[in-house]
C-alpha cells in the first residue's frame, strides 16, 4: 500500500510540474510617467522629432581644460589590468584623446545615420532608425530592433548596421533597424522617478515601436540588451517574431542547471556540454566564483550606491574614461588584464572607445545609466519575469570569451523555444562591435530560419 502511495505521489508530482512547465505566462506591466512633476493635462505628444548629434567649441574646451587639469597617479610595478585600468597606458590615451581625437569628425560620423526622439511615459527618448536604401521590388524590409547595454551605446552597432540594412548577399535578408538609447543613457532623457527598470524599458521600448509602425518584428540584445528584449518578448510574445541575444546568464538557475554543475565535469554528454563548456565551468570556484568576484565589484556599487562614484565620474573625463574602457578591456578578454595596454586595440579602434565615452560624457549619462543597476538589483532577485520562462523562437550566439558563459543546456531552461545555439569563432562581451560580421551573420542565418518557417 505505502509503495502505491508512493508511487501516485511521484507521477502525480511529475504531471504537476509537466503541466506547470507547458503553461504560459504573459509578464503584466502597468504605464508609467517618468517625466518631472505629474503628468501633463491633455492628450500624449505622439510626435516624432529628428534629432542632431551637435558639439561646439565651449563643449571641447571645458572637455581640454578638464583633461589638462587631471591628475595622473602611478600604476605598481607589474600590474598591468590587475588593479584596473593601467596608469601608464591610461597617459597614453589621454594624450591621444587631446591631441589626435577628432571629436567633430565623429559626431558627423554618428550623424551619418537618422537619429529621433519622440516622448514614452513623460521621457524624451533617443533611436536610431535606418531604412534600407533602394529595396529591390517585391522585397519587403524586417524590422529588427537592437537594444545596447553598460557601459556600451547604440555606437556598438554602428559597424552592424550598413552589414543589416544593405547585404553584399542577394539571397540576405534585408533589415530595417531601430537602435533606442535605453532611457538614461545617451541622447535618452533620465527617468526622473525611482523604479526605472528592465520592465519598464521594455515597455517603453514595445511603445516606440507601435508608434513607429511595427505590428511584428525581431529583437537583438547583449548585456542590458538580453534582459529588455527577454522582457519584450515576455510582454508581448505575439508581436516578438524572434529574439537573438548573445548574453543569457542563468536568471534563476533550476535543478538541471545545477545538475549540470554537479556532474558536467564527469558526464558532459548527458549535459550536451563540449569541450569549450568544461573549460569555462571548470574548476567550478575558480571559473564561476572567483572570476565573477573579480570582475563585479563594479555591479555592487552601482547596484546600491550608483550616485556617490557616478558624481565624480560625471566631473572628471579622465576618471569616466578609466572606469568606462576598462570594461571594454576585461570584458573583451579576461586574458588582456594581464597586458600592459589591457590588449585595448586588439579588437578596438581608439576612435571608437573614445567616441562612445563622448557620448557618455557630452550627454552627462553616467549617473542615470549606474542607475539602471539599483533600480533591477533594489527589487530583489525573485521578481516575476525572472521566473517566467520565455516562449518566443530564439537564436543564441555563444561568443567563446564572453564575460559569463552559457552553455546550450543553460539558455534552454529560460528560452524553451531556442531554435539556433551558434559557437562562435571569437569575440567577448562586446560582440556587436568587437564582430559586426560575426554577429550580423548569426541575426541572418536565425531570421532566415524563422521566416521560412513562417
Amino acid at each position: 500500500m505505502f509503495t502505491e502511495i508512493l508511487l501516485a505521489l511521484v507521477v502525480g508530482g511529475v504531471v504537476y510540474f509537466l503541466v506547470q512547465r507547458s503553461k504560459r505566462h504573459q509578464l503584466k506591466s502597468e504605464d508609467g510617467w517618468w517625466g518631472e512633476g505629474t503628468p501633463m493635462a491633455g492628450e500624449e505628444d505622439l510626435s516624432i522629432r529628428p534629432y542632431t548629434v551637435q558639439t561646439d567649441d565651449e563643449e571641447l574646451e571645458d572637455l581640454y581644460r578638464r583633461i589638462d587639469q587631471t591628475r595622473p597617479f602611478p600604476s605598481l610595478e607589474d600590474s598591468q589590468f590587475n588593479y584596473g585600468f593601467n596608469s601608464h597606458y591610461l597617459q597614453k590615451v589621454v594624450t591621444y584623446w587631446r591631441r589626435d581625437f577628432d571629436w567633430r569628425r565623429q559626431v558627423e560620423k554618428l550623424n551619418k545615420f537618422p537619429h529621433y526622439k519622440t516622448n514614452i511615459e513623460g521621457i524624451d527618448v533617443h533611436y536610431v532608425h535606418v531604412r534600407p536604401k533602394n529595396l529591390p521590388e517585391g522585397v519587403t524590409a524586417v524590422p529588427l530592433l537592437m537594444v545596447h547595454g553598460w557601459p556600451g551605446s547604440f555606437y556598438e552597432f554602428y559597424r552592424m548596421i550598413p552589414l543589416l540594412t544593405q547585404p553584399s548577399n542577394p539571397d540576405d535578408i534585408v533589415f530595417e533597424v531601430v537602435c533606442p538609447s535605453i532611457p538614461g543613457y545617451g541622447f535618452s532623457e533620465a527617468p526622473h522617478k525611482k523604479g526605472f527598470d528592465s520592465v519598464c524599458a521594455a515597455r517603453v521600448f514595445h511603445k516606440l515601436m507601435k508608434r513607429l509602425g511595427f505590428q511584428q518584428f525581431y529583437a537583438h540584445g547583449g548585456d542590458w540588451g538580453w534582459i529588455v528584449t527577454t522582457n519584450m518578448a515576455q510582454l508581448e510574445p505575439k508581436i516578438i517574431k524572434g529574439l537573438h541575444l548573445n548574453f543569457a546568464p542563468p536568471s534563476k538557475p533550476g535543478l538541471p542547471v545545477v545538475l549540470s554543475i554537479m556532474l558536467g565535469r564527469s558526464f558532459p554528454k548527458l549535459f550536451g556540454f563540449n569541450e569549450h563548456d568544461i573549460q569555462r565551468i571548470y574548476p567550478v570556484v575558480q571559473n564561476l566564483v572567483v572570476e565573477s568576484v573579480k570582475e563585479s565589484g563594479y555591479l555592487h556599487i552601482q547596484a546600491t550606491k550608483p550616485d556617490t562614484v557616478g558624481r565624480a565620474l560625471n566631473d572628471s573625463p579622465v576618471g569616466l574614461a578609466a572606469y568606462i574602457l576598462e570594461k571594454f578591456s576585461t570584458w573583451t578578454d579576461h586574458d588582456f588584464r594581464n597586458l600592459d595596454d589591457g590588449g585595448l586595440t586588439r579588437k578596438f579602434s581608439l576612435d571608437d572607445l573614445l567616441t562612445n565615452v563622448m557620448i557618455y560624457w557630452t550627454s552627462g549619462c553616467i549617473i542615470s545609466s549606474m542607475r539602471f543597476y539599483k533600480e533591477n538589483f533594489s527589487k530583489g532577485l525573485d521578481q516575476p519575469h525572472s521566473k517566467m520562462p520565455v516562449h518566443v523562437p530564439t537564436g543564441f550566439a555563444c561568443f567563446p570569451n564572453e564575460l559569463m558563459h552559457t552553455p546550450k543546456l543553460w539558455v534552454q531552461q529560460k528560452y524553451r523555444e531556442l531554435k539556433t545555439f551558434t559557437p562562435m569563432a571569437r569575440g567577448g562581451h562586446f560582440a556587436a562591435m568587437e564582430e559586426p560580421e560575426l554577429m550580423a551573420q548569426d541575426i541572418q542565418n536565425f531570421t532566415k530560419m524563422q521566416e521560412k518557417m513562417k
